[in-house]
């Protein structure tokens, strides 16, 4: 069997949106893959078998025929390096590559963390919102909005990786009902537009795991 016909193992968790970003890369590579679901919540992310995989445990992790990969964001890239057809989805051009670098890095670094500091202690712990984590979450969503001023997508006018891996968040903040995305008029638009762009590659489906995580969190806060 040639390489490009190996399927892919990809440990996976629904409600997780770095999960949904790879496997929604993997669909519109058109890759074969096995989807291995790993539920954090009941600790298979932290048995011996997947620490020897990842030992920072942290989902999702691929298996590409013996190479283990983590961070979404550098699957991401591997990805399209390895199987992409052309550089449409991650540029090779230096300056169009380093915008969506920039844009991975602000995903990476900036929105996803304010989305975990939010929402993490009502989901795990019960604790009640955070004025001052909401603010942290509005400053971020901000700074997307004014990204998005005057182009179609995250990195530029082309959908790119970028856009897998904002799309995943932000949907997932509209199924909880955290934040009115209708406020943040270019966020809201280029949601549109991008969920439009990934409805070939499965989105609806692979994204129920945001209505899951939403649900989950929305009861969690009527329980307070």
């Amino acid at each position: 069997m040639s390489e490009l016909n190996r399927p892919i193992d990809i440990y996976f968790f629904p409600p997780s949106p770095p999960s949904r970003a790879v496997l929604l890369l993997i669909r519109a590579l058109e890759l074969k893959h096995n989807i291995i679901t790993t539920n954090p919540a009941a600790g298979e992310n932290k048995t011996s078998k997947f620490l020897k995989l990842n030992p920072l445990h942290t989902i999702p992790v691929i298996n590409d025929n013996g190479f283990i990969l983590y961070d979404s964001h550098v699957i991401l890239k591997y990805l399209v390096d390895v199987y992409g057809q052309d550089d449409s989805l991650y540029p090779k051009d230096p300056k169009k590559g380093a915008m969506v670098n920039l844009k991975l890095y602000f995903s990476a670094c900036y929105l996803f963390p304010r989305f975990l500091e939010y929402h993490t202690p009502t989901v795990y712990l019960g604790h009640p919102p955070c004025d001052e984590a909401m603010d942290k979450l509005k400053d971020v969503l901000e700074h997307l909005n004014d990204f998005l001023e005057n182009q179609n997508f995250v990195a530029g006018h082309e959908l790119t990786v970028a856009d897998f891996s904002v799309v995943t968040i932000i949907s997932t903040i509209e199924a909880a009902e955290t934040v009115n995305l209708k406020a943040f008029p270019n966020i809201w638009v280029w949601f549109q537009r991008t969920k439009k762009a990934l409805e070939t590659f499965g989105y609806e489906q692979i994204n129920q795991g945001a209505q899951v995580f939403g649900k989950l969190y929305k009861n969690k806060l009527s329980a307070l």
